[in-house]
């Protein structure tokens, strides 16, 4: 049987080795521009947690704690990817239930995520599976 695992990655070997799965949701990322990130937002609280099988990454969750007056505070989840050859088995909405029970221990309202529009894999994972409610729209205007 095969040993699973949920561990929160903090060193840049282990960013680096979760790249392969991040760039299957951040695809517009080389692994230079998806370190600096995590580089940078790391220092400013946020937090990667992978899903391992036998050692390998196959779903990852990167995560925040983030306090406004809409949601009181919560965590926020910036990331949550499976590897395509993993999906559906139940990895996602393990590492999901992971990010909830640390939310709630770290004395968090509720989870919230966005999701693109063109994800309907993903909003019928998050309605259907996860039992997650649609909240509301995400709107951006780029400034450059």
């Amino acid at each position: 049987m095969a040993e699973t695992d949920i561990q929160e990655l903090v060193t840049e070997a282990e960013w680096r080795s979760a790249f392969p799965v991040m760039r299957q949701l951040r695809t517009h990322l080389d692994e230079e521009a998806y370190l600096d990130y995590v580089r940078q937002m790391t220092a400013e609280g946020y937090r990667l947690f992978a899903r391992l099988v036998d050692g390998e990454i196959v779903a990852l969750a990167g995560i925040e704690i983030q306090v406004n007056m809409y949601y009181g505070r919560h965590v926020w989840v910036c990331e949550l990817v499976t590897d395509s050859d993993h999906r559906s088995s139940g990895h996602g909405l393990a590492l999901l239930r992971f990010v909830e029970e640390w939310a709630d221990e770290q004395g968090c309202e509720l989870v919230a995520l966005s999701s693109g529009v063109q994800r309907t894999d993903a909003h019928r994972f998050y309605e259907e599976r996860a039992d997650m409610e649609r909240a509301s729209y995400v709107y951006k205007q780029p400034l450059r």
